[in-house]
């Protein structure tokens, strides 16, 4: 049965990076292997039962992240429909793509930080469009926001799934990880930075605004109040999560119901037709439910795979094979841009006691890292990866060509820095 899964998930991550060359949506090929994944596991068990609750369990877990992702995606677009980013592009007044690239990648990693990687890279992502990018050029900039967003989210506790898996487990602390963490983080970012950067030349192109000045009817204080509530939102989730211990798609609904009642009471007098062009369902059909299908088949078939426990077993494999328990951090990093990286670093949290590594020990910082930032290698390796290729188009070969090498020299590069600041070997 294990080697039937792996079949199966090795021909439907195939057939979602060759996507361009077989003509077949690759939301259709995700949803092939999640479906199918679950089927072979559930038909070769014997106890169906209890595959079926693994199966809602996985459901639920992997629902709470499609209704983040749906709810980070409305605030976005109602945002973008009162034309809330031309604050940012205003105060970001510069011609040079190559400024422009390390402004917004340096933005996307602080940003990362406080929010997650996944809310990031939508908003970072859909900025982009409103600056004169063409096609390759946005493409280059999504991979490197990639790259910024899981790197910026490896350094705190609330800006990676893993890093709060960790924190919350107790292995990390919230101080910690930011000392031990920043310089290693930061490293594997500007290093692929200045690597692309190289590639980016020339000035930016005039953009058209003729679509924004149909929107004329924004005031500008309906625009700006729009912008900051909905920041203000998604700033607010990791809060929300703190103090309540609901999963962040509690927070995130929260705010998505916060910024649709300002916004129908502030277009309250305006006429039907106005107000339909600023509400939330008119937000609801700009976003590509293509994506969040092929999400979904993703997501559904790595917990196929946790669930039948090749992914324990694999972490188990690697400690048996590697002993060193740093290249074992090493080697789930690059794992975790196959594979989630999430039932990794739990396997991973399930071999080790903290009598044998305490509280922020350099094995618990060095994983949070290596999960954190070794997905960005392939494109299907995070969500903000995955959620790039939704936004801004992007396939597997062309990043695997273009932005897979500089994210592995980052990789690499940050983990050579953190052994060496801690002499950890």
């Amino acid at each position: 049965m294990t080697t039937f899964l792996i079949v199966l998930f090795l021909v439907g991550y195939t057939a979602i990076a060759l996507e361009h060359l077989i003509k077949v949506n690759k939301a259709v090929s995700a949803l092939f292997a999640g479906v199918l994944t679950w089927t072979v596991y559930i038909l070769l068990s014997a106890d169906k039962h209890h595959v079926g609750s693994q199966l809602i369990e996985g459901l639920g877990n992997n629902g709470g992240i499609l209704f983040f992702l749906l709810g980070a995606m409305t605030i976005v677009e109602i945002i973008n429909a009162h034309n809330g980013f031309e604050i940012i592009t205003k105060i970001v007044n510069v011609t040079s793509k190559r400024k422009l690239l390390w402004i917004m990648t340096i933005i996307t990693f602080f940003l990362s930080s406080v929010l997650d990687n996944l809310t990031t890279t939508i908003v970072m992502i859909s900025l982009l469009s409103k600056f004169g990018l063409n096609k390759e050029d946005k493409m280059l900039f999504a991979g490197l926001t990639v790259i910024a967003a899981n790197g910026g989210g490896a350094w705190t506790a609330i800006g990676d799934v893993t890093t709060t898996m960790l924190w919350i487990g107790n292995r990390i602390s919230s101080v910690g990880i930011m000392k031990e963490l920043f310089l290693t983080s930061a490293v594997s970012t500007l290093v692929p930075l200045a690597f692309i950067s190289f590639f980016v030349k020339g000035k930016l192109e005039v953009v058209d605004n003729s679509a924004s000045k149909e929107n004329s009817n924004i005031k500008a204080w309906e625009r700006n109040s729009v912008f900051f509530l909905g920041i203000g939102t998604l700033l607010f989730v990791p809060f929300f999560k703190g103090m309540t211990h609901l999963p962040p798609f509690m927070g995130i609904l929260f705010g998505l119901a916060v910024l649709w009642l300002y916004t129908e009471i502030i277009h309250a007098k305006k006429h039907e037709e106005e107000r339909e062009l600023y509400s939330v369902t008119q937000a609801l059909r700009r976003i590509d439910m293509g994506s969040v299908l092929f999400f979904l088949g993703i997501l559904t078939c790595i917990s196929s795979l946790e669930s039948a426990g090749i992914l324990s077993t694999a972490a188990t494999y690697l400690n048996d094979t590697l002993k060193n328990p740093l290249l074992i951090d090493f080697a789930i990093g690059l794992l975790s841009a196959i594979v989630d990286n999430v039932p990794l670093v739990y396997g991973t949290m399930g071999m080790y006691t903290l009598q044998q590594f305490p509280v922020d020990h350099v094995f618990w910082t060095f994983l949070a890292y290596c999960a954190g930032t070794g997905g960005s290698i392939l494109v299907i390796g995070s969500a903000a990866g995955v959620v790039s290729m939704a936004l801004a188009k992007i396939n597997f070969m062309w990043y695997l060509k273009k932005i897979s090498f500089p994210a592995l020299l980052g990789y690499i590069a940050g983990a050579i820095v953190f052994v060496l600041v801690n002499g950890a070997l």
